[in-house]
Parts: structure tokens; sequence; C-alpha cells
């Protein structure tokens, strides 16, 4: 009888196949130096672009005796360009309103400098005095700051210290002085007037040819949608910046006028002109006007009442009148406004800093059109 099949030796159980192991993909070479190659060309166009900016601002810092006219000239021909054109609307040659429109601006300037000069003269020689007459008036202010600096010094070094006021620096112009800057300044005012007078005059003929090289129609008629565009509210901007800073300096030396403060068309006109550059203008002619207040007047309170109603009217023109006037678009972001100021100010000292908001508003419309540079537009709004 044969063996039972329950003693039967067991069958060998097989082995588990193990699971397949994905195989690891092989980078390609050529693939790993392209993208090196890519990150490569975009290092050596970042640092390209820096050296590109850098020799921008040496270049601008470098031709600011050429520029600062070009600009200031481009500006008052783009205000001064919608009298020219209205004109010649209705028959009037373009030769004919330019020259009628430089005359005004040059005698009225001419006035103006004129009637201005002999106050500010005499303000900048009495410097001298009128600091000192200031300083006592200060003394009431002054004496408690100097009795904690004595006291702390005292402390300190063991023996009473006196403190000696400083002697305000002689300042004086001379004849030489004013002979030595007239030519210098001269050539400025006449390149001025004769950018100006050939913008008015050739202005349009020189967007004509630039539109006339574009390749084709369809690019013709954007470029003169552009063009145009860019020209009206860049005038409208310029013109309307211009009424409210006039404005101000009028309501500025009225309410000088009304508090008896000496040479109230003087600093209207310091006002105006300061006023071009937000923030920092307004800041330092409410400054000057108390200093001036605190000269003229032996009362602190009278003599503080210029400075703060003069403060008052630049908060209702700066919050209320000109976002009303100008509108949404034409509002800047206060950090870039300031960043602005100081490029421009570092650039080309005072006259950057008058015209940097007026430039950087104009970039600002600008870009809102150049494909490409709708970004810029939009970092520097409010």
């Amino acid at each position: 009888m044969s063996a039972p099949e329950s003693l039967a030796p067991p069958a060998a159980t097989a082995d588990p196949v193990p699971a397949a192991v994905p195989a690891t993909p092989r980078r390609d070479p050529a693939l790993q130096g392209a993208h090196g190659m890519r990150r490569h060309l975009r290092a050596i166009r970042l640092l390209l672009n820096a050296l590109l900016v850098l020799a921008l601002l040496y270049t601008v810092t470098l031709t600011r005796a050429l520029l600062i006219p070009l600009v200031l000239a481009a500006f008052i021909g783009l205000a001064l360009n919608p009298m020219v054109a209205g004109a010649a609307r209705r028959g009037v040659p373009r030769w004919l309103s330019a020259c009628v429109l430089m005359v005004a601006l040059v005698g009225g300037t001419g006035a103006g400098i004129g009637l201005l000069a002999q106050p500010a003269i005499g303000w900048f020689h009495n410097a001298p005095a009128a600091i000192k007459s200031f300083v006592p008036k200060l003394k009431a202010l002054t004496q408690p700051i100097e009795a904690a600096n004595r006291a702390t010094q005292t402390l300190v070094s063991g023996q009473t210290v006196r403190v000696q006021p400083p002697r305000p620096a002689a300042v004086a112009i001379t004849v030489w002085d004013v002979i030595a800057k007239a030519p210098q300044v001269l050539a400025a005012i006449l390149t001025v007037v004769l950018l100006v007078f050939f913008f008015l005059i050739f202005g349009d003929v020189l967007l004509r040819r630039l539109v006339e090289i574009a390749p084709s129609f369809a690019y013709k008629r954007h470029a003169v949608v552009i063009v145009r565009g860019i020209q009206t509210e860049v005038s409208r901007y310029i013109l309307t910046t211009v009424l409210i800073n006039a404005s101000l300096g009028l309501l500025t030396a009225g309410m000088l006028w009304l508090y008896k403060v000496p040479d109230p068309l003087l600093w209207g006109t310091v006002a105006a002109l300061a006023n071009f550059i937000p923030y920092v203008g307004a800041i330092a002619t409410t400054t000057l006007l108390a200093l001036v207040g605190l000269i003229n007047f032996d009362n602190v309170g009278e003599a503080l009442l210029p400075a703060f109603t003069f403060a008052c009217i630049t908060v209702v023109e700066g919050n209320l009148i000109t976002p009303m006037i100008q509108g949404r678009r034409m509002r800047l972001s206060p950090i870039a406004i300031l960043l602005w100021l100081l490029i421009w100010g570092w650039l080309w000292g005072i006259p950057g800093a008058l015209l940097a908001v007026p430039m950087l508003t104009s970039f600002k419309l600008i870009a809102e059109r150049v494909r490409g540079w709708a970004w810029f537009a939009h970092m520097v709004q409010r």
C-alpha cells in the first residue's frame, strides 16, 4: 500500500518575485548645460542692466548744465503749446503766437525779478544783524535746555562750564560775485528762451516726423494716439500745477500782508516755487516763515501765527484742493516722491528737486501708455 498523501514531503514553496524598482532617470548633460547657460546669461543681463543704470546716472550728472535747461524748456513748451495750437486753429501763425507768448513770459519774469530782487538782496545782507536780534528772543525758550546742559557738564567735570553763544558768520555779496555769475545766468536764460520758442514753433513738426518713421499704418496710428495723449495730459498737469502754486503764492502773500509781515510778495513767491517740491517745500516754507515772524515780532504767539496759518493752507491745498482738481490718476505715492526727490536733488541740486515731481508725473503718464512699462506707473501711483 502506498504511503498516505498526508505523509508526503511538502512541495517547495516558490520565492516571491521582488517588486520592480523604477530606474532613476539620468539627466541629459546637454539639458543641464542649457540650464546653466541660461542662469549665467540671466546674471550677466542683470549685471549689464546695473552698469547701464550707473552709466546713465553718471551721464545725467555730467551733462546737467545741458539737460536742466532742456528739461525746463520742454516743460514750459508743453505748458504753452495748447495756447499756440488753439491760436493756430483760428488762423494765427504759430510763430506769431509763439512770439507774443515769449514776450509776455520774458517780460513778466523780468518784471517779477526786478520787483523781488531788492527785497531778497536786502534780507540776504541783513541776515547777520537779523540773527543777532533773533537769538535773544529765543533765550526764554533755550534757557531750560542750557541749564540742563550746564548741570550735566558740571556733574561730569566737577566744575561750572559757561556756554558761549555761537557767533554768526558774516554774509556778504560783492559786485564781483554778481559780475562773475551774470554771463552764466544769462546764457542759461537765453538757452531756455530759445528752446521754448523753437519747441512752440516746430514741436508739432518733430512729432509728425517721429510718427512718419513708424513701419506700418497700424504703428503710425498707435504712435499718434500715444503722442497726442501724453502731450495733452502732461500739458494739462503742468498748467494745473502752475496755476495751483501761483494761487497758493498769492494767497500766502495776502495772508502775510494782513499779518503785517515785511515783503509779503517775496515770501509768497518763495512759497509758490517751493510748492513744486511736495512735503519738503511746505515744511521748508513753514520753517522760514516762522523764522521771519520771530525776527520781526516780539510776541512769540504773534510771530508764529503766519507760519501756522500757512501750514493750515498747505494741508487743505495738498489733501483737498489739488487731488480734487487733478484727479486720482495724477496722485503719486509719498514714498516714490521722496525717493525721486532724493535722487534728482542729489544729481542736480535745487533745480533737480524743483523738476523732480513734474518729471515723475510725466514718466508715469508715459509708462501708462507704453507697452511693458505699466509696472512703473502702478508702483509710483498712490
